[in-house]
């Protein structure tokens, strides 16, 4: 079920992507050859606890319950598409690097992605980095009163395809509020005009996973990595995003 947010929970999904923001902010400077992944992680949570909120990967029950997740940032590199676990790895140059951080604060949530160029990275590596970005900026531009999920999958969808590379169908943007995942799921393809209808009030996490080669995906054994099958990079950006009366409003920037 879709449930549309009031202006004060607007604001306090607003507290927790402002969270977001400012642990963004301090880890970016990290995102350079030669940090260690669970240093990054332990950033992260430290800079969530300390503006009072709490981080909402930390302790996750995905599919298998007796897993739950470990770290406070999914921290995925290379052919790893969503849901690395940040260890004893350290970055390398020419890698690209997703960093995905979830805030709760007061019971409300909030979700974002950025992909990072670690030190010079190959060409086509930061093509796929920026037409992902691209694609993002054009589903979020479909996020208006009226017009349909499937219109923001099928914007994300063409661009990305149009450049050459692959959609993974496996894994899907959603709503968000007072839980990390709610209706509806906003896949990154498909056709447009269909789904429920966007209605103000709506919050929204899109968030394209876009595979340089191509779409199909694998789990690796500890349960949570995802990775290209066929071990190509992978990018993965992400906003929380509010459906309004006239322009989509991003509470993540």
């Amino acid at each position: 079920m879709i449930t549309l947010k009031n202006q004060r929970e607007i604001e306090l999904i607003g507290r927790a992507c402002q969270i977001l923001k400012d642990a963004f902010q301090e880890v970016s400077p990290l995102m350079v050859p030669g940090t260690r992944a669970e240093d990054i992680d332990r950033a992260v949570e430290k800079a969530i606890r300390l503006r009072g909120g709490r981080p909402a990967f930390k302790g996750f029950i995905g599919v298998e319950p007796d897993s739950p997740f470990p770290a406070s940032v999914c921290l995925s590199i290379g052919a790893e598409v969503v849901h690395g676990i940040p260890d004893g790895r350290v970055l390398q140059a020419g890698e690209i690097v997703g960093l995905d951080i979830g805030v709760e604060y007061q019971g409300y949530y909030g979700d974002a992605a950025r992909t990072y160029l670690i030190g010079p990275v190959p060409e086509e590596a930061k093509r796929l980095v920026r037409v992902t970005l691209e694609s993002l900026e054009l589903g979020i531009d479909q996020a208006r009163k009226g017009r349909r999920v499937s219109d923001i999958s099928h914007a994300i969808q063409s661009h990305v395809e149009r450049q050459g590379f692959s959609v993974v169908r496996e894994l899907t943007g959603h709503g968000i509020g007072k839980s990390l995942h709610e209706d509806p799921q906003i896949p990154n393809f498909g056709g447009a005009g269909r789904g429920p209808k966007l209605q103000p009030g709506m919050v929204l996490a899109i968030e394209p996973m876009i595979n340089m080669g191509g779409k199909d995906v694998v789990t690796l054994e500890d349960g949570w990595t995802i990775v290209t099958s066929d071990n190509l990079p992978s990018a993965h950006w992400e906003e929380t995003v509010v459906v309004t009366d006239s322009d989509p409003l991003i509470l993540t920037r």
